[in-house]
Formats: C-alpha cells, sequence, structure tokens
C-alpha cells in the first residue's frame, strides 16, 4: 500500500540501548538532499544527550526547533500523553516538514506506538512510512543482544516479580517483528564469520523475512530508508509480538540515573574508567557531555558495556552549562554508589 500525498510520512527508528539509532540519524540528517525533517526523540534517562547529539548537527534542513524530545517515559507506554503533543508540535511548524523521524528508547516497543498511527486524530495526518530496527552487529556476533546476558540471566534469577522469562530477548524480537527493514551496525568491527553469525541470530528471531542492511557508522543511503511508502498502521496488526495480549508492559528491570563528575584532564583516561565500570558493575550503557581542562571543546562519550567513543563534538557555547554529566543505564540493582567511585575517578 501506497501513502496519500496529504499525509507527513513517518521512520520509526528502533532499537537497543546503544545500537546506533542517533548515528542512522544523524547521517540522514547530513543527507537529506533539501528533504525538511523533524525529528521526536524518546530518551531513557533525565538528560536528553541524544537530542543534543541531533541538536548540534547544525543541518538548515532540520534546525533546533524540528527537534523534540521525549523524556518523561518510554514512548510506547506514554503514547497519548507525550507523542500526540509532540506530533501537534511538529505538524504546526512552518515551512511544513517533509518527513519526520521517530527514535525511540532502547526498551521501547514499536507496535503500541504504531497502533497509534490508527488514531483517526492522527491518521488523517499522518502515516508510518516504515519501521528501521537497528541492531548492534558485534554484540549478536557474540551471541548477545545485550552487552552482559550472564548478568541478566543472573538478576532474572533473583526477581520473581518479572512477568517476563527474558525481557531484554522479548523487547529485541518484538522490535524485529514490527521490522521492515533491519540495520546490522558496526560492521566494520565484525570479521566474516562473525557477520555470518550475526545475520544468523537475527534469522533466527526475525518471525517474518526482512532485509538486513550492513552499516559502518551509520552510513546508509536514505533513499534506503525513507520513501518506502508502507503505511505500517494498516498492517501492524498482522506483526506478532510477545506483548500482543497485554493491556500494558513494565521496564522495572532497568535503572537509569545521571553523574556528575568533575572535569578531566584526560578522555582516554575516563573512557578506562568507564569500561572498567561496565565490566563490574554491570553497566549496559554510558553518554554524556564532558568538560576537559583547558579545552575550549565539548567531549562527548558513549559506550555501549565496556566499548568507549569519545570526540569533541562543538565548542562550548556561552548558553552552555559547563559541567560534566554522564547518564548510566544498566539492569535493575546498580550500585550508584560504587559507579560514581569508578567515574569519579
Amino acid at each position: 500500500m501506497t501513502t496519500s500525498v496529504s499525509r507527513v510520512p513517518c521512520t520509526v527508528v528502533t532499537g537497543f540501548l546503544g545500537a546506533g539509532k542517533t548515528t542512522l540519524i544523524r547521517h540522514l540528517l547530513e543527507n537529506a538532499g533539501g528533504k525538511r525533517l523533524a525529528i521526536i526523540v524518546n530518551e531513557f534517562g533525565d538528560i536528553g544527550i541524544d537530542g543534543e547529539i541531533l541538536k548540534g548537527c547544525g543541518i538548515d534542513t532540520c534546525p533546533e526547533e524540528n527537534i523534540v524530545e521525549l523524556a518523561n517515559g518510554c514512548i510506547c507506554c506514554t503514547v497519548a500523553d507525550d507523542f500526540v503533543p509532540a506530533l501537534d508540535q511538529i505538524l504546526s511548524l512552518s515551512p511544513k516538514v517533509d518527513h519526520i523521524l521517530i527514535e525511540t528508547s532502547g526498551l521501547a516497543l514499536p507496535k503500541p506506538l504504531v497502533q497509534a498511527f490508527q488514531w483517526p486524530t492522527v491518521k488523517s495526518r499522518v502515516t508510518v512510512d516504515g519501521v528501521i530496527a537497528v541492531v548492534d552487529g558485534p554484540a549478536l556476533a557474540e551471541g548477545r543482544v545485550a552487552n552482559d546476558m550472564d548478568a541478566l540471566q543472573a538478576q532474572r534469577a533473583q526477581d520473581e516479580t518479572l512477568d517476563h522469562d527474558d525481557p531484554v530477548e522479548e523487547v529485541f524480537e518484538d522490535q524485529l517483528a514490527c521490522a521492515d527493514l533491519i540495520i546490522l551496525s558496526k560492521s566494520d568491527l565484525m570479521d566474516a564469520a562473525g557477520s555470518a553469525r550475526a545475520n544468523a541470530i537475527i534469522g533466527e528471531h526475525a518471525a517474518r523475512a526482512v532485509k538486513i542492511v550492513p552499516t559502518s557508522q551509520g552510513k546508509v543511503d536514505p533513499s534506503v530508508l525513507l520513501g518506502l511508502g508502507l503505511a505500517v498502521e494498516d498492517d501492524i496488526e498482522n506483526r506478532k509480538t510477545h506483548h500482543d495480549d497485554e493491556l500494558d508492559h513494565e521496564h522495572d528491570d532497568f535503572d537509569s540515573f545521571v553523574i556528575d563528575i568533575p572535569s578531566i584532564a584526560n578522555p582516554d583516561e575516563l573512557a578506562l574508567r568507564v569500561a572498567t565500570a561496565a565490566e563490574e558493575e554491570n553497566v549496559l550503557r554510558v553518554k554524556g557531555f564532558v568538560e576537559v581542562g583547558g579545552k575550549p571543546m565539548r567531549l562527548l562519550l558513549q559506550a555501549v558495556g565496556p566499548r568507549v567513543n569519545h570526540y569533541y563534538d562543538r565548542a562550548w557555547t556561552a548558553e552552555d552549562e559547563r559541567r560534566s554529566r554522564l547518564v548510566v543505564i544498566g539492569l535493575k540493582g546498580l550500585n550508584r554508589p560504587a559507579i560514581e567511585r569508578i567515574l569519579a575517578g
């Protein structure tokens, strides 16, 4: 089915924590070919790192007012409260946008979000052009959808209140079940054997045949991702997930908090501390902006488990609150004092 020309197409980008969603979207913004884009970013954490990364692109066709951040909870749980007002805000922009990108949090289920596009007040104005699932290639190559599956299983054994035998696996499978295209990220970090293993795991979990696109640093031709014209909301009931029979679902098996750290002198030493926290304290994801003493540039740090990446993304401005803050995400029961001691050095 094709979309109506009177409705604005929306692409839902889903995927687990640190899979590479923001990197993919940033590349789309930088290569949109004049298409006016808007973005809804659903963070899991108290400060908007992903939104800041995207706002820092400085792209005329996606100015800051076209980027709306939702930090009040998982978008699939707060569709009416958060998503619809954000959509109203974007659709009122002038000049009008050509395409909307929706970056879900790593814990979100795509199906409830897509189902909201069936509501009469929404369906008359927008349509789901396609659902893109981004998966972490190196993690899959090692047989994991999260950084530390052993710790996850141990947590499950200790907590009898969780509803599902393996929540992370189910979230992963539900994201694949709704996908029209799967992005296998960080392909440059895998050899041929690793890539084959990752593809095989996707094939085992995917409920239907979906094209898999390997990528490095989020570089995918926008024509591959945008303009699919699938009107997914009309087909979403045929995409079966683990949560189809549930009225609600919980994300209580994850903790998220913000840590303030002093200004640093050596980014590599901080990266080592972040990797140590990931290995010793079961941290899944760390992201944030850091002040480096004597440097006019802001350091962006992102980590998926012990894999840490950092670079200077832009200069500090007079409007910035010049401080070092890191969002930490992990399984329920994170030892915050221990993590703070490690990160503070």
